[in-house]
C-alpha cells in the first residue's frame, strides 16, 4: 500500500438532501393532501350542520324572527318535551347499566357451558337486524290479546293452569227464580229439599260461548235422598217457554253448581255434565239453598297492556336489552379471554370462592372492558329512535318520547317547527359531549 494521501470525490452539484425546513413542509404538504378530502366532506356534512343548527335554534318556527333562548326554554316548560327529558334520564340511568351487567354475566356463564357457540350466536343475532325491525317484532310480541301477542299467550297459559277461567264469561237469569249477579252468584230463590230437580237456566250467552262439548239440556230424575238438577242456556231458536228444558236447548258443562244449608253453611259443590246435569247425592233432611258459583263466571286472562301509556317505556327497554345484550357479551368475553389463567388459578389455590375470584380478579382486570360497553352503550341511549318509534303506537308517543324522538316530531312533524328542533338536537349534542370527553380521556389514558 503506498503512501500516497485518498481524498474525496465532491458532491455533484444538485445532489444536495434537503434542508429541514424543506422536508418539514413536504411533510405537511402530503398530509394535506391525504387530509384534504376528508376535511371537505366533514365540513359539508358535520361542520356546517352543526353549526347552522346552533345558530337555527335562536329563530323562531318560520326562521324569520331571533327568539333568544326561547326555544331552550321551552324544552323544560313543555309537557310533552319535559317527558322526553325524564325518560332519557331513565334510559341514561338503567339501561346501559343492565345491558353491561347482563353481558357480564352472560360472558362469565359461556365459559362453562359445552354449547357456549350456540348460546353467543343466538343471543348475538339480534344485532344483525336494524333495530327498527326488531322494534316491530316485539310490538307484535307485545300485543294485548293473548291470541296475537306472544308474551301475554304465555302469561296466560301460566295463568289459566293456576287459576283456569271459568266455563262462562257472562249470563243473566232467564226466569226471576235465580237472584244474584255473575260476580257473586245466581242463587236459586226458593229453598230445596232432597228429592227435588232443579232448573237453572240461564240466557244472554252468545253463541261462541257455549262450550264446544254441550249437549242437548236434559231434566234428570229426582233422586233419592239427594238434589239433581241442570243448568242449561233457555233459549230455543223461533221461541220457546223460558223455565222449561226443551228440544234443540242445549247444556251448560263445566259450571260449578254450590249447595248450602238454609244457614249459610255450604255442604258441598258439584260441576254440571255436558248435558248439564248435576246431582247431590246422600242428603240429610232439610231445606237447601242451590246457587251457580261465581267461579263459573271468572273471567279469562285478557292480557297486559304492555303498549299502555303506564308499560311503554319499560317494554321498549326490554326490547333494547334484548337487542344489545350480545353486543355486552361479546366484548366482555373478549376481555374475559385475555384474562391471564394463572392468576385466576393463584387466586382458587389461596382459598378464594368462586364469587371472590369473580369480585376481586375477574371484575378489576375486567374494568377498561367494562368501561368501553358503558360508555358505548350511554352514547347510544342519549340519541335512541329508531326502536322507540317502531314499538310505541301513536296513541303513547309521547308517553314513550325521547329527546331523538321529540326532535324528529318536532322538525319534522306536523308542527314543522325547525327552530325547537333544532334547539333539541342542540341539546342532545351538548349531552354527549360530556360523555365523548370522558372517552378521549380514555384513550389517552390507555395510550
Amino acid at each position: 500500500m503506498s503512501g500516497a494521501s485518498v481524498t474525496a470525490e465532491p458532491r455533484a452539484a444538485g445532489a444536495l438532501p434537503p434542508t429541514g425546513k424543506a422536508r418539514n413542509w413536504r411533510s405537511y404538504a402530503v398530509a394535506a393532501a391525504f387530509l384534504a378530502p376528508t376535511v371537505f366532506f366533514l365540513g359539508i356534512w358535520v361542520i356546517y350542520p352543526t353549526i347552522w343548527t346552533i345558530i337555527r335554534s335562536f329563530f323562531s318556527r318560520t326562521g324569520d324572527e331571533f327568539v333568544w333562548f326561547d326555544n331552550y326554554e321551552q324544552i323544560f316548560t313543555s309537557d310533552v318535551l319535559l317527558t322526553a327529558v325524564k325518560n332519557n334520564a331513565i334510559w341514561v340511568l338503567v339501561v346501559p347499566a343492565l345491558v353491561t351487567s347482563i353481558g357480564l354475566v352472560f360472558a362469565v356463564l359461556t365459559e362453562r357451558i359445552g354449547w357456549s357457540v350456540a348460546f353467543k350466536t343466538a343471543v348475538f343475532m339480534p344485532m344483525a337486524i336494524s333495530a327498527f325491525a326488531a322494534g316491530v317484532t316485539w310490538r307484535i310480541m307485545y300485543q294485548q290479546d293473548p291470541e296475537q301477542g306472544a308474551i301475554n299467550a304465555a302469561i296466560g297459559a301460566a295463568k289459566d293452569a293456576v287459576d283456569p277461567p271459568g266455563a262462562l264469561t257472562d249470563a243473566a237469569p232467564s226466569t226471576d227464580a235465580l237472584v244474584g249477579t255473575p260476580q257473586g252468584g245466581l242463587t236459586l230463590g226458593e229453598p230445596v229439599e232432597p228429592g227435588s230437580v232443579v232448573a237453572l237456566g240461564l240466557t244472554q250467552i252468545p253463541p261462541d260461548e257455549v262450550p264446544d262439548d254441550s249437549a242437548p239440556a236434559v231434566l234428570p230424575e229426582p233422586l233419592s235422598g239427594g238434589i239433581t238438577g241442570v243448568v242449561w242456556r233457555d233459549f230455543k231458536p223461533g221461541g220457546g217457554t223460558p223455565g222449561e228444558v226443551e228440544s234443540e236447548e242445549l247444556g251448560l258443562p263445566g259450571v260449578t253448581v254450590e249447595l248450602a244449608t238454609a244457614d249459610g253453611e255450604q255442604v258441598g259443590s258439584a260441576t254440571t255434565e255436558a248435558d248439564g246435569t248435576f246431582a247431590f247425592e246422600n242428603l240429610e233432611q232439610g231445606s237447601y239453598e242451590v246457587a251457580i258459583g261465581p267461579e263459573t263466571f271468572a273471567q279469562p286472562f285478557n292480557g297486559v297492556s304492555w303498549l299502555g301509556e303506564r308499560l311503554i317505556t319499560p317494554s321498549i327497554i326490554i326490547a333494547y336489552l334484548w337487542i344489545w345484550a350480545g353486543f355486552a357479551m361479546v366484548v366482555i368475553a373478549a376481555g374475559l379471554a385475555a384474562i391471564p389463567r394463572d392468576v385466576l388459578e393463584a387466586a382458587r389455590t389461596d382459598g378464594a370462592s368462586e364469587w371472590q375470584v369473580f369480585r376481586r380478579v375477574t371484575a378489576p382486570l375486567l374494568a377498561p372492558v367494562l368501561t368501553v360497553v358503558f360508555i358505548t352503550m350511554l352514547i347510544n341511549v342519549l340519541k335512541v329512535f329508531d326502536i322507540v318509534i317502531a314499538v310505541a303506537p301513536g296513541s303513547v308517543q309521547d308517553d314513550a318520547s325521547v329527546l331523538a324522538l321529540a326532535m324528529w316530531r318536532t322538525a319534522f312533524g306536523g308542527t314543522s317547527n325547525l327552530g325547537l328542533g333544532s334547539a333539541l338536537a342542540v341539546f342532545i349534542f351538548v349531552l354527549v359531549i360530556p360523555v365523548l370527553l370522558l372517552n378521549v380521556r380514555r384513550f389517552r389514558r390507555e395510550v
